[in-house]
């Protein structure tokens, strides 16, 4: 009788529990030996999947593209689509996280006093605009977006690309598909192998976030992360599931392939972590390659939903916290900004508090209120990114099923069909 193999999801959950051990037991404090080790050993792990994000859109979004005869009809129906759904369902996620906040009041009793409004002018120096954002979007040079991972410049350079390829005829364009084909196998079996590091990275990742913090961070402004777990919970019973349900999507099939790129994103807080193997398993679930090509990346930019509904409740907390009353219509004047600025901006490092910083010094309220989110905003972080990465997993599936191309059959994680 053979044993049962540890799935890659067990390991990450194992590597998880062993790294709040490790946190725990070694703080940072007293052993900086260790605690720099952990960061390395993180990463690394970052690293390496920072690589091959380039080398993995661009081939398959010219293959998805190009490679299967689309005209630019259908390219179009699919942006335009993909658009209209990102910005229901982040308006939606910024209504969720509205209600909870004003229903909870995390912020009512908070003390900004002994709190320093520098750390929020350090954010708030990030000036975002929605102009700034659509310019930010074309990019000068491939090379340079490639060289700063700049996802949504990747996108817009090779969707135009392309369609100049589907124009070119005979061996031209022959020469050029094998070549992003074979680029694209040979980066889909570098996943695998980058995978395998997965557990070392993913544990050090969250032995660091809890040997810096100790378990307090666990603790401290414990209504607000609780409001914002609650709330995201509630957004993807409210939201998510009905239009996982309207859509016709086997749930279960679904998640046995997305929770591991779901868990991974938990446990790094990093968006760009997960994507890679989020678009390989999209493709084992039967998802054509085109779509998830276009719609994932692009829905990085464009569909944040626990970024968007963490900006809700970050917004008004801090008008709470520094005694501000704010009526409904000057709330939704604020999400209304929220919503075009943050657009494009998943790039920037902690871009929901640049974000953040922006909006509050635009409206005059406590800049102090982001020196004290900072302090749980690992953990913030986390939910909102493993959200972002669910959210647009399911918009792929979605858009396949509206596009009329999802599978018949899709397939589970363990390889079974149905």
């Amino acid at each position: 009788m053979t044993k049962p193999r540890i799935s890659a999801t067990q390991w990450i959950g194992i590597s998880m529990v062993l790294g709040i051990a490790l946190g725990y037991l070694f703080p940072a404090a007293d052993h900086p030996g260790l605690a720099a080790a952990e960061k390395a050993t993180s990463a690394v792990f970052l690293r390496m999947i920072k690589s091959l994000i380039v080398p993995l859109l661009f081939s398959t979004l010219i293959v998805g593209i190009a490679g299967h005869g689309d005209d630019m009809k259908k390219v179009g129906r699919l942006a335009f689509r993909s658009i209209l759904y990102f910005e229901v369902v982040t308006t939606l996620a910024l209504a969720v996280g509205l209600f909870a906040v004003n229903l909870i009041k995390p912020g009512v009793g908070v003390n900004l006093a002994v709190a320093s409004a520098d750390k929020g002018a350090e954010f708030a120096k990030t000036e975002v605009t929605f102009n700034g954002v659509i310019e930010h979007m074309v990019p000068q040079s491939f090379f340079d977006a490639a060289a700063h991972n700049e996802v949504l410049q990747i996108v817009f350079f090779s969707i135009l690309f392309a369609v100049a390829l589907s124009r070119v005829q005979g061996k031209p364009k022959q020469v050029m598909l094998d070549f992003c084909e074979s680029l694209s196998e040979v980066m889909f079996k570098f996943v695998g192998i980058v995978m395998a590091f997965a557990p070392f990275g993913i544990g050090a990742a969250i032995a660091t976030t809890v040997g810096a913090s100790g378990l307090g961070v666990l603790k401290n402004l414990f209504i607000l992360v609780g409001t914002l777990y609650g709330a995201l919970i509630t957004f993807v019973l409210l939201v998510l599931l009905p239009i996982a349900l309207a859509a016709r999507i086997p749930l279960r099939a679904f998640w046995s392939q997305v929770k591991e790129p779901w868990l991974i994103a938990f446990s790094t807080a990093s968006s760009e972590a997960a994507l890679p193997l989020a678009m390989q398993s999209l493709e084992k679930f039967g998802l054509p390659k085109r779509i998830i090509a276009f719609v994932l990346p692009t829905g990085y930019s464009f569909n944040l939903d626990g970024s968007t509904l963490y900006l809700a409740v970050a917004s008004v907390f801090a008008a709470q916290a520094g005694g501000i009353p704010m009526t409904i219509g000057q709330q939704l004047l604020m999400m209304l900004t929220l919503m075009l600025t943050s657009k494009g901006v998943a790039a920037v490092p902690r871009a929901s508090l640049v974000i953040l910083s922006g909006a509050l010094a635009m409206f005059g309220l406590p800049l102090q209120a982001v020196a004290v989110i900072l302090g749980v905003d690992a953990l913030m972080d986390m939910a909102r990114t493993s959200i972002n990465l669910l959210g647009n997993c399911l918009a792929t599936a979605v858009m396949a099923r509206w596009e009329g191309e999802f599978p018949a059959h899709p397939v589970h994680a363990d390889g079974t069909v149905g």
